[in-house]
């Protein structure tokens, strides 16, 4: 048996497993949450126990050296030279790559080249990478990308109405994101309805910090909604998702500010932590819609109705929807968030769900539609590190 680290560095989060390869046993699980804000959290899961912590966490490279001093210190393993593989997941892997790679001077120096295009989410892969790789020298690293499993969209879905060129010699076209966790809860809600992939569509929900929604027929991404960047799309914890893209000159105008700057307002000011003028973590506006804080109540909305035009898209895209599935921090755990969601949706797609088992699911695998439902509805927790171990496992047997 072999021990395989999986890392998975989001925008203000940082998920890691430790798994005994081939047999996907977890010998812990944990999360690092809300890097960079106040009060940031860091989570063992292991031996049937629950470590949890909250301290000062700034940065990624802080949050790793925390993953790995853990390891150790709580016995987990002996030495961290008993690790022999680790995955990391990039978001943004262009048009470059569509699967996953060893680490190396040409896939490090690519992924450095698109954090342009990722600013949130590239060079916290890499800080992630840098951190592991020092220590542990002797392991295989590999990169698992997000925008690989949305290779499959055809031509007149991930291209622009731009000048051709643009696309040929700047590669300026859609890319998505999120699509290790959309190609994981596509196949497992397949499993679960005992279903093969041939003849099935879902529309996936990634709903987290960052949100996307996936279109998947026969196993394959048909179409998703983050675009160029992860920036595009529904609306997410600091991020805008679609608007017009006059308002970038609009407002370089009306505030004397730079287009860098206006993109760093769209990434870092915007989203639900913009309108709601709470936070972007979607547990605060939860606590303030309780509270009846009008503003609270708009970001949910303006949230739902984002998610039901690009399932109202989809389900017309993909002819007949078998399931709808939510997953990641919100879509996992956040009751609120999917009924939302749901009762926008429910008529237009003939949906009937039980709204008490809605309400008191979280973290679960488990069918929210009842039985005269024409859709079924799930909840299916992203398991990213488990994809991403696999393709660690892989590789490094290839290359040894």
């Amino acid at each position: 048996m072999s021990k395989v680290l999986s890392i998975n560095a989001g925008s203000s989060s940082l998920k890691f497993q430790l798994l005994e390869m081939p047999e996907a046993e977890v010998l812990v699980n944990g999360i690092v949450e809300r890097i960079g804000l106040d009060d940031s959290i860091i989570t063992f899961k292991y031996d049937g126990k629950k470590d949890t912590n909250v301290l000062d966490i700034p940065d990624h490279k802080v949050a790793a050296d925390l993953v790995l001093e853990g390891l150790v210190s709580k016995g987990i393993v002996t030495d961290l030279s008993t690790i022999i593989a680790a995955g990391h997941r990039v978001v943004h892997g262009g048009e470059y790559f569509t699967g996953s790679v060893v680490c190396d001077d040409y896939s490090i120096s690519k992924v450095e080249e698109l954090i342009d295009l990722a600013p949130l989410h590239n060079h916290a892969n890499l800080t992630g990478y840098y951190a592991f790789k020092e220590a542990l020298p002797d392991a295989t690293h590999i990169f698992t990308f997000d925008t690989a499993f949305h290779q499959t969209m055809p031509e007149e879905v991930f291209m622009y109405a731009l000048p051709y060129d643009y696309y040929t010699d700047l590669a300026v076209r859609r890319y998505g994101a999120h699509g290790v966790s959309h190609d994981y809860v596509s196949k497992r809600t397949a499993e679960l309805m005992g279903r093969d992939e041939k003849g099935f569509n879902v529309i996936t929900l990634h709903l987290g910090n960052g949100a996307s929604a996936s279109a998947v027929k026969d196993g394959k991404c048909v179409n998703t909604s983050m675009g160029f960047t992860p920036l595009a799309g529904l609306i997410m914890g600091t991020r805008t998702g679609d608007l017009d893209p006059a308002i970038v000159t609009y407002l370089m105008r009306k505030l004397n500010i730079t287009a860098e700057e206006v993109l760093d307002i769209f990434n870092k000011k915007s989203g639900m932590a913009g309108v709601s003028g709470i936070s972007s973590d979607a547990r605060d506006i939860e606590n303030a819609i309780e509270s009846g804080n009008e503003r609270a109540i708009l970001t949910r909305k303006m949230y739902a109705q984002r998610v039901l035009e690009y399932v109202g898209a989809y389900a017309l895209q993909l002819g007949h929807v078998d399931a709808i599935v939510f997953t990641a921090g919100l879509g996992e755990n956040d009751g609120g968030t999917r009924e939302a969601v749901l009762d926008v949706i429910a008529e237009g797609m003939g949906i009937v769900y039980d709204k008490e088992l809605n309400a008191n699911s979280r973290g679960d695998e488990v069918l929210l539609s009842t039985p005269e439902s024409k859709v079924a509805v799930w909840v299916v927790p992203t398991n990213e590190e488990l994809m991403i171990a696999r393709d660690a496992f892989r590789i490094h047997n290839e290359q040894n």
